[in-house]
């Protein structure tokens, strides 16, 4: 007994101490696997080794997968409250929740919207973002209503929902349900893809009607803009918004052709360019599936389409007055079915010039000629780092999934030799406010303004002097 060590509290041994263990005794017990005070079998010490080293851990875990699971259940218990919150709010007055991912990313600069915020008070381009604080304008790669009765119908035009997906939704419907609430107020026949004129600052207040800062800036914005216009008009919100609402634009303002419509015969075009860089056969043609067409066959309906907005150009250059100008419009950006080929044609023949500018850019680039400083960030983009990466990768999806990007609104400008005059709402108190695509010509072009809340859907704005001509479709 001695050798094996009986000594407690100050004794030794083979580790006979108050906390020790071994063989031997220990405070509360002794012979062989003496506990200790918190321990076990031989040698325990008091607070861990053999099973109670086992024991604890399996307690530590237990703890662990409790906070875990409370955790867990205090953020379930935080989303549930989140969505009961939302739905409060819109049975407290009727307004949308956007919908859709997140778009593009924007080269010139990055994407306005924040997640999370929850888009107000009673008032589809998309992908969209997370909830916002106002309802998405109706219509628009990235509208809503101000009515509750209104949802069902807008929800066709959903901010960028692809022009197919869009068609689809009308034909399950049937052509009975294309007039929608709005257009009825509005004594029009159909849906148009730009509506008709609305007081700016009532819009403004009706759709942002929420008490967020972000509410309070693009409320803000309206009023800055008011300064120059008293009316806008809301555009369909599909993918070709950007490209809608810069061609009504420029029909209704334009009052001579442009010289590059003049001077050449642009339904050449296409097939020169097929012959420089073997592009046109990677077109992707509204209503086609995403189906490629052999090269001849893209290239008689590009000349088709080109053929068409010199036509439409022309009639609107000829018309006289501002009122007629709307007229052209009017027939233009109708609702039925047979007039949106119209439509969906001269937004492709945009897209056509836009591909063509862009390899007459790149070319510079090559040779060394100065070229936009937008080139510079068009061309630097891994996915666009030359003319038929540029079409695989970004063009051929405008319309079908995807919006323009500030980035090639410079390219659209530039293709059609005006300047277009962007009042950035979101931008409001910033040098940004206001931008120019592009902004090395605001002088020698004509110039269009458009207005946006977020850089992927487009308005028109309606002036004062538009206004007292009955510019109205």
């Amino acid at each position: 007994r001695r050798r094996r060590g009986s000594r407690v509290e100050r004794g030794g041994g083979r580790g006979d101490l108050e906390r020790g263990g071994g063989r031997g005794d220990v405070e509360r017990g002794g012979g062989r696997g003496a506990r200790v005070e918190r321990g076990g079998g031989r040698g325990d010490l008091e607070r861990g080794g053999g099973r109670g080293a086992h024991e604890a851990k399996e307690a530590k875990e237990m703890m662990e997968m409790k906070e875990m699971k409370e955790v867990k259940e205090a953020k379930e218990a935080k989303e549930v409250k989140e969505v009961k919150e939302v739905k409060e709010a819109k049975e407290a007055g009727p307004s949308e929740v956007q919908a859709g991912g997140e778009v593009e990313s924007m080269e010139v600069s990055g994407q306005p919207e924040t997640p999370g915020e929850t888009r107000g008070e009673p008032a589809p381009q998309a992908v969209p973002p997370p909830a916002d604080e106002k309802a998405e304008t109706w219509g628009g790669r990235g509208g809503a209503t101000a009515k509750e009765e209104e949802d069902e119908e807008d929800s066709e035009n959903d901010l960028y929902r692809g022009e197919d997906e869009i068609h689809r939704a009308r034909s399950k419907k049937g052509r009975g349900d294309s007039v929608t609430v709005r257009d009825r107020a509005a004594g029009a026949k159909g849906s148009c893809s730009v509506e008709a004129e609305v007081n700016l600052l009532s819009y403004s207040e009706r759709e942002w009607r929420g008490n967020t800062a972000k509410s309070a800036l693009i409320r803000k914005g309206y009023r800055e803009a008011a300064q120059s216009f008293t009316g806008l008009r809301r555009v369909r919100g599909d993918n070709y918004c950007a490209l809608r609402a810069t061609l009504f634009q420029v029909l209704a303002q334009s009052t001579e052709l442009p010289a590059w419509l003049t001077e050449e015969d642009v339904t050449l075009w296409p097939e020169q360019l097929l012959a420089e860089k073997e592009l046109i056969g990677q077109w992707r043609f509204p209503r086609e599936r995403g189906e490629e067409r052999a090269p001849e066959g893209a290239i008689e309906q590009l000349k088709h389409y080109m053929r068409l907005l010199r036509t439409r150009w022309e009639a609107a250059a000829r018309a006289g007055s501002a009122e007629r100008r709307q007229d052209v419009c009017a027939e233009v950006f109708r609702a039925e079915e047979e007039e949106e080929e119209e439509e969906y044609a001269l937004l492709e023949a945009l897209k056509f010039l836009m591909l063509r500018t862009a390899c007459q850019l790149h070319a510079r680039m090559l040779q060394g000629a100065d070229v936009p400083v937008f080139c510079w960030l068009l061309f630097a983009r891994d996915s666009s780092p030359c003319p038929r990466l540029f079409l695989t990768n970004h063009l051929r999806h405008v319309g079908v999934s995807g919006g323009l990007e500030q980035v090639e609104m410079f390219l659209l400008g530039y293709a059609l030799q005006q300047t277009i005059k962007v009042y950035r709402l979101y931008k409001a108190d910033t040098e940004e406010f206001v931008t120019y695509y592009p902004d090395d010509h605001t002088k020698d072009w004509p110039c269009v303004c458009l207005l946006t809340e977020d850089d992927r859907h487009y308005n028109v704005p309606v002036s004062e002097s538009e206004e007292l001509q009955g510019t109205r479709l």
